[in-house]
């Protein structure tokens, strides 16, 4: 009776479709037409599905000091959080859409729901090091997951004539979680440290996971397509792309060259990640189609991404840590991310309003040239910077961040529907890998970068300072007066004065060290950006020379 039960619940086979309702692949879900109510149902699911999968991993990276505290974890520890979850969420995109496509579409979502779940309720009462860790790879599972329903939930919600719109939005809502985070995670944390995260994060897994089970999706059509060397391929894949992403995650923490694990994990993952290539290279149905990834559009559209998603850790990594070390926390900064949130909304929704098929690389170029100009105004920041002198710049990245992943997503999503549908794979774990290993590369990337700068300028400050210099002196003194009232011994006071003076040192050094990190992002955002437009002007050219001739450009 119970399995009974169980069949009919998890059922797909009550839906009618007409002809043109009919998926559009195995693994989609249905195109019918819905009800204006039906359709703001989708629309809020949504929402919530494409939130809660954002903030499963956004509540943590906006934390990560809190946490570190409260966990007893040094900065390497910590840092295995979030570089975990990207390594579970990059590499399960390659067996979900296979899972999609032979058990459903309520399967998949119910199966996958309550594995988050479970893993998050286990974790308020299991809370060491290596229960976190399994509970943020099940976060990253979980996540790639619920961005897929989330976006099929959006799809749902508007009319099918603007199916391409409905996926910027879709694919854009996740991006609202990172700000959406650091505006209540204050809130949360002042209740019950990080206890009150996890409930937050168990409390939008039930609610996405009864929106599910109220309204399903409609169903898809079903085939049988794993095949055994799948799961070989895989394991290679994922042992090697988890490899690599914990040399990039963990690398500026232990240090690239003082850690004799990193260039292992390297040594292992390149021989993996060679043989999951050669294996689908040479296969009749390839998980990952390594030909039509070779193709030069692809090999554009990846190296334009991972660029993309470089100079955008900008905001992420340089502006939060420029701000903190002018001693700024999310408790003063709620006003900074509000700002930065709206502008994220309307990235979303102008990318969709404004999208046009036959020109998805125009906004990709304006969105990565808009970053260029904010990085270098953000460059001139000095000890005097606030939040307020940074809302003008961060809003134009916020707005740049989701205003190009639409249209960059449907460029390369057009091209693997036209080379058939085995490739969508292909496609999604190519921009799952480019979108998420890119934004990680960007972050070991500049903060390795502001290291090695904030040493130099340190190095080029300390060895200014002599303490026989009368202005050195006078500085040492004011420090040894503002502690006056609770050190009365002179040498003491003397020691905390030069101690205050080499604190300001190390500061103005790391403003320094950041002004260079926004110099360098708004290089490569330019260098992206005249590579953009000289593709563009080579595709001009070619279609003039083509329309004299009378041939297809």
């Amino acid at each position: 009776m119970i399995g009974t039960r169980l069949r009919k619940f998890l059922s797909e086979e009550d839906w009618q479709f007409a002809k043109h309702e009919l998926p559009t692949i195995p693994g989609s879900p249905g195109n019918p037409e819905h009800p204006l109510r039906r359709q703001i149902a989708y629309g809020v699911i949504g929402i919530q599905l494409g939130l809660t999968g954002g903030l499963g991993n956004a509540l943590i990276s906006a934390n990560t000091t809190t946490l570190q505290g409260a966990l007893a974890l040094d900065p390497a520890e910590i840092a295995w959080l979030p570089t975990v979850y990207v390594m579970t969420n990059v590499s399960i995109n390659l067996l979900l859409i296979k899972f999609r496509q032979q058990f459903g579409l309520r399967p998949f979502a119910l199966i996958f729901l309550g594995l988050y779940m479970l893993f998050t309720l286990a974790h308020l009462f299991v809370h060491g090091f290596w229960s976190a860790i399994l509970v943020r790879g099940a976060s990253g599972m979980a996540g790639a997951a619920l961005s897929s329903l989330g976006l099929y939930y959006v799809m749902q919600s508007l009319p099918a004539k603007w199916r391409l719109k409905s996926i910027v939005i879709g694919l854009g809502v996740p991006q609202c979680a990172t700000p959406l985070a650091r505006l209540f995670s204050p809130d949360l944390l002042a209740m019950s440290q990080w206890r009150t995260l996890y409930l937050f994060e168990l409390g939008m897994a039930l609610l996405s996971l009864a929106a599910v089970a109220f309204l399903r999706l409609p169903p898809t059509t079903r085939i049988k397509v794993f095949e055994p060397l799948d799961f070989v391929t895989f394991v290679l894949f994922a042992v090697g792309v988890g490899l690599a992403t914990a040399v990039l995650g963990e690398g500026r923490y232990v240090w690239w060259t003082q850690s004799a694990w990193l260039g292992w994990a390297l040594v292992a993952a390149i021989p993996m990640l060679a043989a999951a290539l050669w294996i689908e290279h040479h296969r009749a149905n390839p998980l990952i189609n390594t030909r039509w990834l070779g193709g030069a559009d692809i090999l554009r559209f990846a190296v334009v991404t991972i660029m993309a998603r470089i100079v955008l850790s900008e905001q992420t990594f340089a502006s939060v840590g420029l701000l903190a070390v002018l001693g700024e926390n999310n408790d003063q900064l709620v006003p900074f991310f509000t700002i930065i949130f709206l502008a994220s909304v309307a990235g979303v929704m102008l990318s969709a309003i404004t999208l046009d098929p036959e020109r998805l690389t125009h906004p990709v170029m304006l969105a990565i040239g808009i970053v260029a100009v904010a990085a270098y105004m953000d460059s001139h920041a000095t000890n005097l910077t606030r939040a307020p002198q940074m809302y003008w710049t961060q809003a134009m990245i916020a707005f740049s961040g989701t205003f190009f992943l639409g249209p960059a997503l449907l460029f390369g999503l057009t091209r693997a529907l036209k080379a058939g549908s085995g490739h969508i794979i292909s496609f999604f774990a190519l921009f799952g890998i480019v979108n998420s290993v890119g934004g990680l590369a960007g972050t070991a990337l500049l903060g390795t970068y502001q290291t090695i700068r904030e040493k130099a300028h340190s190095a080029a400050i300390v060895q200014d300072i002599v303490a026989t210099d009368p202005i050195v002196s006078q500085r040492i003194q004011a420090g040894g007066a503002a502690v006056a009232r609770v050190i009365g011994d002179p040498g003491l006071r003397s020691a905390e004065g030069a101690a205050i003076l080499a604190q300001t040192a190390t500061r103005e050094a790391n403003i320094l060290a950041y002004n260079d990190t926004f110099r360098l992002v708004a290089i490569l955002a330019a260098i992206t950006t005249a590579y953009l437009l000289t593709l563009l002007a080579l595709r001009a050219r070619r279609a003039r020379i083509a329309a004299r001739i009378g041939t297809p450009a």
